[in-house]
């Protein structure tokens, strides 16, 4: 029999391709994403010019993106932006502090699964502008129907979703921190809060969404400033370049808030090792 060959000898195996780096994924990710939204509009902007479009249903983007300069530069736009801002920001801190709360007692506790879950169910079917003539009712027209109103829509996600992920935790996790002898709070901080944040994360920013959604209806309800506001004020003096321009600009402040949160989701998630983890760097 031939002797083995030396360990030495042999040659070493072909090293594995380096991955693309984070920096430029993210960058040919930023430059693909943007690409269909700007042909879009350029082709909405050529069939505008050319008349297949009516002006007065339809207008051009660069209408639209005139109107929102002529209100930046008389001042409105600024108004509108803040007071939608704080009605959003407010709504969204207290329904998924509310949530966070909830979500994590009923994952926790089958007695108060068992005993909440049932109701809460039966509420999230409820539409959302069923709430309003009840809201405006109770705390009228003012700023706090409306920030409740928003609250109602964040709620739901960021429930469900940390309470499944409480209930997703796995159980031999659990069973290997209490033969550690982890005390109630070393268990919540060293296995269930790592287990549960990606589910979490995903339920703000679900709740976040729906938070700009049932901003518009907060708005109906007896707004003078808002883009809600403005859009329902641009439908009743027959102007589409108004009421495209809020529909833009919800779109934008949207995406940007949904952007910071996915970071600090990214942020504070960094230590998986997750295919997605890899390919957003």
């Amino acid at each position: 029999m031939a002797q083995s060959e030396p360990l030495a000898a042999r040659p070493a195996p072909a090293p594995i391709p380096a991955l693309r780096s984070g920096g430029r994924a993210r960058r040919w990710g930023g430059l693909t994403g943007a690409g269909l939204p700007v042909a879009l509009l350029l082709l909405w902007e050529v069939l505008a010019r050319a008349g297949v479009l009516k002006a007065n249903l339809l207008p051009a983007p660069s209408k639209v993106l005139a109107t929102i300069g002529e209100l930046a530069r008389t001042g409105e736009l600024w108004g509108h932006l803040g007071i939608t801002l704080a009605r959003v920001g407010a709504g969204f801190v207290l329904g998924a502090a509310l949530a966070t709360v909830l979500g994590a007692a009923t994952g926790y506790s089958r007695r108060l699964f068992q005993l909440l879950d049932p109701l809460l169910q039966g509420v999230r079917n409820i539409p959302s502008l069923a709430w309003v003539p009840l809201f405006i009712l109770w705390m009228g027209i003012y700023e706090t129907s409306k920030v409740v109103l928003i609250a109602v829509g964040v709620f739901f996600p960021v429930y469900l979703n940390l309470m499944n992920g409480v209930q997703g935790v796995d159980r031999k996790l659990v069973e290997v921190g209490r033969v550690y002898r982890l005390s109630g709070g070393a268990l919540v901080r060293r296995v269930f809060l790592p287990a549960t944040l990606p589910a979490y994360f995903v339920g703000l920013r679900s709740g976040l969404g729906l938070g700009w959604m049932f901003v518009v209806a907060a708005e109906i309800m007896g707004a003078s400033k808002g883009l809600g506001f403005l859009l329902v004020d641009g439908q009743m003096t027959g102007r589409p370049q108004t009421i495209l321009a809020s529909i833009l600009l919800f779109a934008v402040l949207g995406q940007l808030t949904d952007a910071a949160l996915a970071a600090l989701g990214r942020r504070l998630l960094r230590w998986q090792d997750t295919h997605g983890q890899v390919n957003n760097g």
